[in-house]
């Protein structure tokens, strides 16, 4: 991880939220876990998308008749 220094001002109610949400105890651990569960959010979101495509082009259809064949 590559890490700088960076003056911002901050909304203390956001930050105090996300603390509590993440279970963070200081300001740079809450922010960077805020920034690292935006980036997995988007890659969640994009993984979702491609089921989604999947499912559009029929790639699950086998699955779809016989539910005990997948089950097992």
């Amino acid at each position: 991880m590559t890490a700088m220094k960076t003056p911002i001002e901050i909304d203390q109610d956001a930050l105090a939220t996300a603390a509590e949400v993440l279970g963070t105890k200081t300001k740079k651990d809450t922010v960077n876990a805020a920034l690292r569960e935006v980036g997995q959010r988007l890659v969640r979101l994009r993984a979702l998308s491609d089921l989604g495509e999947m499912a559009d082009r029929g790639d699950f259809d086998e699955f779809l008749g016989d539910k005990a064949a997948y089950r097992t």
